[in-house]
């Protein structure tokens, strides 16, 4: 299984200072990010950066813009998805929690599905930006783009979706915590008082 570490986005609502690079308990949350995929697939994850220093921030790994620039986080998924053959686990950069035995449990799960996700309590009851996405995805997400629908989930009715069920993700932890992502100063002092009390 492949992998993509999200890191598209002009993190406006962080004054533009690119989120994954902040640290957290003395580490940037994307190498946080990197290791647990890396720690679960065995190998160096793709980097979907737009950033034009993006190459610099993990120079060891291979770094690609958006395939289709501005569509947010779904065009993220869909470089993901184009970049490579077959499956690919895409977890954002800004996930500081994200934990090696929920990524693990959503390989497991993934196979029979173009789509696997786990259900969070947000309001789309599930994350898209934590889940495995498989080839079919491509045309179903390039449909979607041509309509000018840029919501994360909005191809989901094109391709065969499966999801990690709630009590199976909370088996993992809180999934506000799990799926916690650091889009404002006041989320980095969140993120950093649930570290402490992790810690």
């Amino acid at each position: 299984m492949r992998a993509a570490v999200l890191a598209g986005g002009a993190a406006r609502r962080y004054g533009g200072r690119p989120k994954g690079l902040v640290e957290l308990g003395g580490r940037r949350i994307l190498d946080r990010v990197v290791d647990v995929v890396q720690a679960v697939t065995g190998e160096p994850p793709l980097l979907v950066a737009n950033a034009p220093d993006g190459p610099g921030w993990r120079p060891d790994l291979r770094t690609v813009p958006d395939v289709r620039p501005g569509c947010g986080s779904l065009g993220g998924i869909y470089t993901a998805v184009v970049s490579g053959s077959g499956p690919v686990l895409c977890v954002a950069w800004d996930m500081p929690f994200v934990s090696p035995a929920l990524v693990r449990a959503l390989l497991d799960g993934s196979p029979g599905y173009d789509a696997f996700l786990p259900e969070s309590d947000s309001r789309r009851g599930v994350e898209p930006l934590c889940a495995v996405y498989g080839p079919a995805c491509g045309v179903a997400i390039e449909r979607q783009l041509e309509r000018g629908d840029l919501k994360a989930i909005g191809f989901h009715a094109d391709v065969k979706v499966g999801t990690l069920p709630l009590e199976r993700v909370r088996a993992f932890g809180d999934p506000a915590g799990l799926f916690f992502n650091v889009n404002t100063p006041e989320d980095l002092e969140q993120a950093e008082a649930l570290w402490r009390r992790r810690a």
